[in-house]
């Protein structure tokens, strides 16, 4: 039976963060809430009720600041224990904390805070801290600025995290009555692939209720000891949601890594229950797996084999249409060949698999699925915090799922994907006019993606609209989905389409960094940098014969016909890639113009 927006409006009723916080405390108290990783490797941890101490310190620390309701706290924190306590802490003031990216510049800072109206800024370490402070000139409501790690030489802040917990406690339960559901929850600053971030207005009863969606999506009677790694920018609507959210809400042990390019070992040792990750955290997995069995041809061509013929039946299991014999054969496979690639990657003991804010290559989904990865895809944005349409268990590759519990979800006119529910923010902050031009009278938000849904109401996402090609023939093409079969190179790891009033459509190509290595070494070819091995005409040869077998579902107008091979991975939060690996399309043909140049004219 299929649940809807009204049934959760009434679940969450008179509901907000602090009170389900609360509630978790209660069901969950003894339980770990959080674990890190210390400076000598050692791990430490934090209870439910350990953690709801904590927060009432520091809820009486923030409000000693000056720190109440209506106001904005904005945080530079990496994925720390702290974070979770200050952002709790906040809200339970009935004040929105604000999560930056924590590469953010001075200027960056000066107009997300200033956008934001913050009067308290709080830094991880010494370098945040100059860098907010920089900022602070240019911003007359922001008062005071804390810092959590201060420095052997104490940088002067306004307080510290250590003062904020020396605070007697607050009353938590009295607290959690002072933010109302309408009341401001957070804002979302935008990435800003397309223009200057905007502030997506978030509120308590949006959170409240996409939990409430989630949790029926799930299926789960309990979520008590379920694990997962936080390691994306708290920034981010996933990592918000998934990773602070939903984990102090439902109960979820959280292992905070800092560091991102750490996920895979905190993986291996977390073996996380729970695993999101945007589409390049599972193409680098897949690129290192298949690099690895690479180096051994026999083991190879075994993997090979059993994936081959367990494909089929792993996707008849899906929808129980599998046999017995065939369930068997499956068993067996995975005994023999899948269970231990799991084990290695560290997702042997995964139940609910994420990918999403990108789009992931079909083939590369069904193959993490083909070795008893349960990967699933996602769609949504912040303006949806997050969930749109997702489908965890009758998974069809290529789709991004069905609409998620509660949530309604139709194509405009033009094929643009609209949705309306509880989990549709409440407009930008202090832009009007681009709000009502993507929320409709009936309430209806407009994506911005062109979309398709098949007779059983699963979503595929042709691509953004802004983001359409249009050759100088005036053809409409996809970027997303070229580049999303350019990645099936096994020598690519990333790739941008080129395209727009272009004769045709070509690509610039970046080597996969596990595993060009690997096939230099395979083939003898000697290099001194990824650069150099970029320019290696053998190299060039296998990557053009993979572009025939990566175009041949497109018509030749669609087609892309050249590539350029780099050699340098594009790196998050750069010119060319967001904080979450989303291209950025102008910042990639103003860095590259010279080589896309040489493509048409060379």
């Amino acid at each position: 039976m299929t649940i809807t927006a009204a049934e959760l409006d009434a679940r969450v009723e008179g509901m907000n963060v602090p009170k389900a916080f609360l509630q978790t405390v209660a069901d969950n108290g003894s339980q770990v809430a959080l674990r890190w990783k210390n400076d000598d490797d050692s791990w430490s941890e934090m209870t439910f009720d350990e953690l709801a101490d904590k927060v009432a310190r520091a809820a009486a620390g923030l409000a000693a600041q000056g720190v109440g309701h209506g106001d904005r706290v904005m945080l530079m924190i990496r994925n720390n224990h702290e974070f979770h306590v200050l952002d709790l802490a906040a809200l339970f003031l009935g004040a929105a904390p604000v999560s930056i990216y924590n590469s953010s510049s001075p200027e960056q800072i000066a107009y997300l805070c200033g956008d934001a109206g913050a009067t308290v800024a709080i830094a991880e370490d010494v370098g945040f801290y100059e860098s907010i402070v920089k900022a602070q000139g240019e911003l007359d409501k922001l008062e005071k600025v804390g810092i959590i790690h201060d420095s052997a030489e104490p940088v002067g802040a306004d307080f510290t995290y250590a003062e904020l917990l020396a605070a007697d406690p607050v009353d938590l339960a009295a607290n959690a009555e002072i933010a109302k559901p309408d009341d401001l929850a957070t804002l979302i600053y935008t990435s800003g692939t397309t223009g200057p971030s905007k502030g997506v207005m978030i509120d308590h009863h949006n959170i409240t209720w996409t939990l409430e969606c989630l949790k029926e999506a799930i299926g789960w009677e309990s979520y008590a000891q379920k694990r997962i790694v936080s390691y994306l920018p708290m920034a981010h609507i996933a990592e918000r949601m998934t990773g602070h959210y939903q984990a102090m809400m439902v109960g979820l042990e959280v292992t905070c890594c800092p560091d991102p390019t750490q996920i895979a070992a905190y993986a291996g040792h977390v073996k996380p229950n729970i695993m999101f990750g945007v589409p390049r955290v599972w193409e680098k997995i897949y690129a290192g797996v298949n690099a690895a069995l690479s180096m051994d041809p026999e083991k190879e061509k075994a993997v090979s084999e059993a994936l081959e013929a367990a494909g089929p039946i792993r996707e008849k299991m899906t929808f129980g249409t599998a046999t017995e014999e065939e369930i068997e054969t499956y068993n067996f496979l995975d005994a023999v060949a899948f269970s231990t690639i799991r084990e290695l990657v560290g997702l042997d003991q995964v139940e609910i698999a994420i990918t999403g804010a990108a789009p992931i290559p079909a083939e590369m989904l069904a193959w993490f699925r083909t070795i008893g990865v349960p990967l699933s895809e996602i769609y949504g944005l912040s303006e949806t915090c997050g969930p749109t349409t997702w489908e965890p268990y009758r998974v069809k590759p290529g789709s991004v799922g069905i609409a998620a519990p509660g949530v309604e979800v139709a194509l405009a006119e033009d094929g643009e994907v609209i949705c309306r529910g509880g989990n549709i923010f409440r407009g930008y902050l202090n832009l009007p006019e681009k709000t009502a031009e993507v929320l409709d009278d009936d309430g209806w938000f407009h994506t911005g993606d062109i979309g398709e849904i098949d007779d059983e109401g699963y979503l595929k996402i042709v691509d953004r609209k802004k983001e359409l090609i249009i050759t100088a023939g005036g053809k409409n093409l996809s970027p997303a989905n070229l580049e999303a079969a350019l990645k099936m190179i096994p020598l690519v790891g990333q790739a941008c389409a080129i395209g727009d009033n272009r004769p045709f459509v070509s690509a610039l190509v970046v080597l996969d960094p596990d595993a060009a290595p690997g096939w230099a070494a395979a083939n003898g070819v000697e290099y001194s940098s990824m650069e150099e091995l970029a320019q290696n005409e053998t190299l060039v040869e296998e990557i053009n014969k993979g572009l025939t077998d990566a175009m041949a579902d497109f018509n030749n107008a669609e087609r892309v016909k050249k590539v350029k091979v780099l050699g340098d991975e594009w790196m998050p939060d750069s010119e060319v890639l967001t904080p979450t690996s989303k291209l950025k399309r102008r910042g990639i043909n103003t860095r590259f113009e010279q080589e896309i140049e040489a493509i048409y004219n060379g």
